[in-house]
Order: C-alpha cells, then structure tokens, then sequence
C-alpha cells in the first residue's frame, strides 16, 4: 500500500536488518506499540516478504525499504525514500550485522574477513546514523539503539568467570566492541539534547545468525531491544544493557 508524507501521522522506526531474525520481531514490537515501521533490508524483495508476514498478521503500519548498510549509495537513497514519506524519525535501530566465518583466531583471521565485518558492524552503523541524524533531530524524542552484543565488551572478556569467557571471536568481538565505543561518543555528543542513544546486547538468541546454537528466544531478544527504543524522558543514554548477563540491573561494563 502506498504511503504518502501526510498518511503516517504516527512515530516512525527504521529497522535495518528488519527483515528477519531480532530486525523483524523488533518490527512487530514498535508496530503493536503503535509505530509506523520502515524496514531495511539489502534487497527490496526479502524485505517485501517480510512486510507480507506482518501484513498477514494484521500490522499493517510497516514498509520495506531496501538499504544496504555497506552501499553508501543505498543509504542515501533510502534517506531519500524515507524522507519523501515522512519528515521526522524517531527511532533508528542500527541492527544489521554479520558474524563472519569461524575460526576467528587473532594471529590467522585475514584482513580481508576483518574489512569484511568492519564494513557491516562498524561503518554500517556510522553510514546510517549520520544520514539519518537530520531526520531524528525533528523528533521531540529521539532515540537511537545499536544493536551489539556482549562479546564486544573489554570488561568481561577480560574477566575468567564470565560465562562465554572461552569464546573469542576476533573479528566478530572486536568490531562489537569499536561499534561501543561509538555508541559511547555518539551518546557524549548528543547529551545536552533530548537524544537517547544506547547499545543492547540481545542475548545468545536460537536464530540464523548463531546457526540455532543459542539458547533464548527471539521474542524475548527482540523486546529487549524494543525497550531502549521506547524510553521515556528519563531513561538512560550511553548505557550499555545485557539483561542476560545482568537480569537485575540489566546493565554491563564496555
């Protein structure tokens, strides 16, 4: 169904990565919350199919728009879709990312796997915060959440009893751990304004992206992303949560 500007009245949401997997139960989770939902997808078919599968479930608030994280020019061009539709974000999830193929050793990873990994979980985020910053700056509340996930933190990787402390991905750990860090100064820049900008590590979730290895749900993974993505004015900014690793406070050190 065509949208124009003056059809979506309600908050708007841009998901990339939305298509499957955490992307697209965040997706149902804004959508039910009552968010106009754009899905960003690397073609715009996978994503079509995506938007069929709430369609069907009767959430109808939802689009797809293609947008390779990697492309510089299909950011722009989604930029440019999103911005003939509506004139305000006010959530962008920066979830798209890729794990890259094992063995991730330090001394035998390639540079070619580390340009790899980089460009989607590193320069991906940068690439669409930076184009849609102009966007999410008309939002009385704007929130940005990246998702990454707790191997990318220093603190617990350096710690012997943490539960994954025996898994050391380079690549895939320490792109998680540059994208913090971005989170990190991104959220120091925008303090002073009504941004809310965090990272949230879903858990070890059983979807493709762990090969159905992991050992939550998709569900629960995806509310938790939700939930930073719904803060209130008093809600945090530059945190780091993992309500995995910390049910009771929910928050973990980079």
């Amino acid at each position: 169904m065509k949208k124009s500007r003056e059809t979506i009245v309600m908050k708007t949401a841009l998901i990339t990565g939305g298509n499957r997997s955490i992307g697209l139960w965040t997706a149902r989770e804004l959508v039910r919350e009552g968010f106009h939902v754009f899905i960003g997808s690397r073609t715009l078919q996978s994503g079509e199919e995506a938007v069929q599968k709430l369609h069907d479930e009767g959430l109808t608030a939802v689009e797809a728009v293609q947008l390779d994280v990697t492309d510089a020019d299909s950011v722009a061009a989604a930029r440019v879709t999103i911005g003939q539709k509506t004139d305000v974000l006010d959530v962008l999830i920066n979830n798209a990312g890729i794990s890259g193929d094992r063995p991730q050793t330090a001394t035998e990873a390639t540079i070619e796997k580390f340009t790899l990994v980089y460009n989607v979980n590193v320069l991906g985020v940068v690439r669409v915060t930076q184009a849609f910053l102009d966007l999410l700056k008309k939002s009385p509340a704007p929130r940005i959440v990246n998702v990454s996930s707790s191997v990318g933190s220093l603190t617990l990787h350096s710690d012997p009893s943490w539960q994954y402390y025996g898994n050391k991905p380079a690549v895939y750990a320490s792109s998680k751990a540059a994208q913090n860090m971005y989170t990190i100064i991104l959220a120091s820049e925008l303090r002073d304004t009504p941004f809310k900008v965090n990272a949230v590590d879903p858990g070890f979730t059983a979807t493709d992206f762990t090969r159905y290895h992991g050992t939550g749900a998709v569900d629960i993974a995806a509310a938790r992303v939700a939930k930073l993505a719904l803060l209130g004015p008093d809600g945090p900014t530059g945190t780091f949560v993992s309500e995995e690793n910390d049910p009771e406070h929910g928050l973990i050190p980079w």
